[in-house]
């Protein structure tokens, strides 16, 4: 049987105050009325059935995610009591649906990402599925076809092609975000795809190869699996790791007994992890501002200007280049240039004034 799971975890601080405690950016009707996890979940139900997506987020937005998404079996949301990074959240995932179906085939997608066309997407992830359950000992990932020398994204170094399956290829090393140079010279060769930071794999593939790197891992997350009333107590002893770092990258370099193939994404693709990149993406007037909710703007150029405080009016003249924030609760305003400093800022709330507040 195949599976999606949905990566839904995190708190987005680099999108305060709009994302914030409570109120992580995956689940903000900021595109058209709706969340990004609802796009996703729209997304992955042209691979699978409702009944085979599942949920991967915090605890305290389960009552949120349900809403939001009503098809969702309240036993296919998995509610991580603490973040414990992405291994944790594909992981735990990973136990639970083997230990439903030891033949389990599963897909783990994220839902912080814009991903155009869908149909496009659609039909990788078929993909991904047939190679995984062709080859059991391999693990599936994607790559964009990068578009130009971007700094803030992985890569992945292809090898050689898989014939029969397309346009995947073997997966000989996995490279951390690149200096600018570096990112040219990647763009260059064509021998290097954006990490896309999703996968395809049997279910026991993946906790076969915890085994082998981190047996302590593999036990903790079969007993969970087994004993989900312990859930409080065992995910905080969980190791607090990446995905990638823990297994991805050693098994690419053989430390594992499975392979890594990539699979091309030739898609739109926009990871919304930031303000500049929020802008990007959103509907833009003729002097390139992006406006959502009560804003009222004057001679103004190239700024994201965001009211989520309807009872209040934004009012915003002679600004180029900026975002401004406002909310019932707090409000932001800094240079679109400077976003990437906005988890640091948030921290500083947090520390200065009140962490109710980030």
């Amino acid at each position: 049987m195949r599976y999606v799971v949905i990566m839904a975890g995190g708190s987005g601080k680099r999108l305060w105050p709009l994302s914030r405690q409570g109120e992580p950016k995956q689940l903000l009707p900021l595109f058209d009325g709706q969340s990004l996890l609802q796009l996703a979940y729209q997304r992955v139900l042209q691979a699978v059935g409702p009944e085979q997506v599942l949920v991967c987020t915090g605890a305290a937005y389960a009552d949120v995610v349900l809403e939001q998404l009503p098809g969702l079996a309240p036993e296919n949301l998995l509610g991580e009591p603490e973040g414990r990074d992405s291994l944790n959240a594909v992981a735990w995932p990973a136990a639970v649906l083997a230990r439903r179906d030891p033949d389990a085939v599963v897909a783990m997608v994220t839902a912080d990402q814009l991903i155009n066309p869908v149909d496009t997407f659609a039909d990788a992830l078929a993909a991904g599925f047939r190679l995984a359950t062709d080859i059991p000992d391999v693990l599936v990932t994607f790559g964009v076809l990068p578009t130009s020398p971007h700094t803030g994204y992985g890569y992945l170094a292809r090898g050689a092609d898989i014939d029969g399956y397309g346009t995947a290829s073997w997966v000989t090393e996995f490279k951390e975000k690149p200096d600018q140079a570096t990112a040219q010279a990647y763009l260059a060769s064509g021998g290097y795809w954006w990490n896309a930071g999703m996968f395809v794999w049997r279910a026991r593939t993946l906790l076969d190869q915890l085994a082998v790197l981190l047996p302590q891992t593999h036990t903790k997350v079969l007993q969970l699996a087994e004993q989900p009333e312990r859930l409080a107590e065992i995910y905080p002893q969980l190791l607090k790791t990446s995905v990638d770092y823990a297994v991805m990258e050693p098994v690419a370099r053989g430390e594992g007994s499975a392979r890594v193939a990539a699979i091309a994404l030739d898609i739109d693709w926009a990871d919304v992890g930031s303000f500049a990149a929020l802008r990007a993406v959103l509907p833009q007037d003729p002097a390139g501002n992006a406006v959502v909710g009560p804003v009222v703007v004057r001679d103004s150029t190239g700024n994201l200007l965001v009211n989520t405080d309807h009872g209040s009016v934004l009012a915003v003249a002679g600004a180029q280049d900026l975002v401004v924030v406002r909310t019932p609760e707090a409000t932001l305003a800094a240079t679109l240039a400077a976003s990437q400093q906005i988890k640091e800022l948030a921290e500083q709330v947090a520390d200065q004034v009140s962490p109710e507040l980030a």
